[in-house]
């Protein structure tokens, strides 16, 4: 995914110098350079905010993780989650349904509001 959008930012990148050469060497006026240089620029903001909305997907649709055998750093990778709190998760296991960890007191509920979308507790 990564590999990816590095490709679409160099690609990116690639069309504005083209396009930056192109504008500075043609014999056009320099109303048509600015309408070509503006079009251009607008073409890039567009392919720049699709990509960065891309990537912003696909960190966000990663799947749930299982905090019965997730690692102390999956866990950390979790919106809110400290270092304690991971601990505190790993002492506490098992669970047998995500939202226990609220009932066992080991997060606050508006910590598992953060996180309950990519959490489960499979055994």
């Amino acid at each position: 995914m990564k590999r990816s959008n590095l490709g679409s930012v160099s690609l990116i990148a690639l069309a504005l110098v083209c396009a930056s050469t192109t504008a500075c060497t043609s014999k056009d006026n320099p109303d048509q350079i600015r309408q070509r240089t503006a079009e251009a620029t607008e073409t890039m903001r567009r392919d720049a905010k699709a990509v960065a909305e891309g990537v912003k997907e696909g960190m966000s649709s990663d799947k749930a993780i299982n905090i019965n055998n997730a690692s102390r750093e999956d866990l950390l990778n979790l919106p809110g989650i400290t270092e304690r709190d991971a601990d505190r998760i790993i002492a506490e296991r098992p669970f047998k349904n995500a939202h226990e960890m609220v009932a066992r007191h080991v997060i606050s509920e508006s910590e598992y509001a953060r996180i309950s979308d990519r959490i489960i507790a499979g055994h």
